[in-house]
């Protein structure tokens, strides 16, 4: 999660998704033993009825990890081995970090780059509202405004994505190359009863064993439909072609450690080790069962709700690929050659959607002129809900593995692919726009 928010606040908003009575409805319900047990069921299941296609077009689909933290952020620990092992464990390709910039170490130069046991790191920053991933040091360099930071970044070929929406809905900043379309710590701070809400260790407790027992299903409960961000993308694309990414926000620093200290004390700390706050191990009867036989400065409890490869595997972000190279992956993302998926609920590998007229093939994020026969061609690993959406509006709905839909008139075109998960329709695949524009008069 961001450092922006408390790491002590982040993790009782994740542990009191256990507390029942201050947790809203529809979070709670997603969170009880036996939602959990029916969602896992239903993720199995998709894996039996999930078949490999191929896809269309000259690209392959690599699968990338936007918004990570590592050891170089204030805020995390993590290791560059365990993010490349959990990148690995999740099916991810390409790891983008943004580390939070420091006078301690210079984030391009001394950030992670290249190609480590098959996954291609590519250094970046979380700043001034702002991913960015430069093309050259950006130490002891000065602007005056976000646009001019912006365009600093963009002028010397970096890439600039507008982070946290929530926070700034009413920036129009020219010249970036796209937008967060999905955040997760944006997913939490929705859960205002959860911010406030009481941290009552006992129910930390209690609830540690479904939580380990679900990890991922626990973890991404918290996905919701991103429906204020991809308002505001839509209102972007109408101004001018933006390349939506999700954000994944890792840092694996939400969670709790009980230690044993002096004068019969429990002391609660985040998984940072900072210090939360110390209760008498009499207090509760399970810090008695948990204390006996222990010393001075062991560990009685741990938990870790955030680990890499949970919330790495939440979602991602797939590019369309000749190759897998850091030069392939600029041309994609600034060509919009890409679509976010909640990989969680089943590998989105083998989704496709273009325009395409006769033997002409436009990939996501193309410009293209209207003409008569043009249509929208999509297809997915398993069957879906397709949504069709023109401008921000849903122009038409259908089921299947494939979509075939034809356009009757130009407009900013995208579409959604729906999963019923448990008895419940939930958000899988969000594709990037192709751009069709009305054909030149002669």
């Amino acid at each position: 999660m961001r450092s922006t928010y408390p790491v002590h606040c982040l993790a009782a908003a994740v542990f009191c998704l256990f507390a029942a009575g201050f947790v809203r409805a529809d979070a709670l319900e997603k969170l009880k033993p036996e939602k959990l047990e029916a969602t896992h069921k239903a993720v199995q299941a998709l894996r039996v009825e999930w078949q490999k296609i191929p896809r269309l077009g000259p690209y392959v689909d690599y699968r990338a990890n936007l918004h990570v933290h590592s050891a170089l952020s204030h805020d995390s620990r993590g290791t560059i081995e365990e993010i490349v092992a959990a990148a690995k464990a999740a099916g991810t390709q390409v790891l983008m970090f943004t580390e939070h910039p420091s006078e301690r170490y210079d984030f391009y130069r001394d950030g992670h780059r290249g190609m480590k046991d098959g996954v291609l790191l590519i250094p970046g920053a979380e700043n001034k509202g702002f991913l960015i991933f430069p093309t050259q040091s950006l130490r002891g360099v000065e602007a005056s405004s976000s646009q001019e930071y912006s365009d600093l970044v963009r002028s010397r070929g970096g890439l600039v994505f507008l982070s946290h929406l929530e926070e700034r809905m009413d920036w129009e900043i020219r010249g970036m190359t796209g937008t967060e379309i999905y955040n997760t710590h944006a997913d939490f701070k929705d859960e205002k009863k959860l911010i406030a809400a009481m941290r009552n260790p006992l129910w930390i407790f209690k609830s540690a064993e479904l939580f380990m027992k679900y990890p991922q299903e626990s973890f991404s409960a918290l996905q919701d439909y991103p429906a204020d961000y991809l308002k505001r993308w839509d209102e972007l694309c109408t101004r001018a072609p933006h390349t939506g990414v999700a954000a994944n926000d890792s840092h694996q620093n939400v969670g709790l450690v009980v230690r044993l200290v002096q004068g019969d004390k429990a002391r609660l700390e985040d998984a940072l080790g900072e210090k939360l706050f110390e209760l008498d191990v009499g207090a509760l009867p399970i810090l008695q069962s948990m204390a006996k036989g222990k010393r001075v400065g062991d560990v009685l409890f741990q938990i870790r709700l955030d680990p890499y490869p949970i919330s790495l595997r939440h979602v991602g972000t797939h590019l369309l690929l000749p190759e897998l190279t850091e030069k392939a992956v600029w041309e994609a993302l600034e060509a919009g050659r890409a679509y976010v998926s909640f990989d969680w609920l089943a590998d989105a590998t083998g989704f496709d959607f273009a325009a395409v007229s006769g033997k002409d093939r436009h990939e996501m994020g193309s410009r293209t002129a209207y003409e008569n026969g043009l249509r929208l061609r999509a297809q997915a690993p398993l069957p879906v809900r397709w949504k069709v959406i023109r401008n921000g509006k849903v122009v038409s709905q259908s089921n299947g593995r494939a979509l075939d839909s034809a356009v009757s008139e130009p407009g900013n075109y995208r579409v959604e692919a729906w999963l019923k998960i448990a008895g419940e329709e939930m958000i899988w695949v969000l594709s990037n726009p192709i751009y069709i524009r009305a054909a030149a008069r002669g």
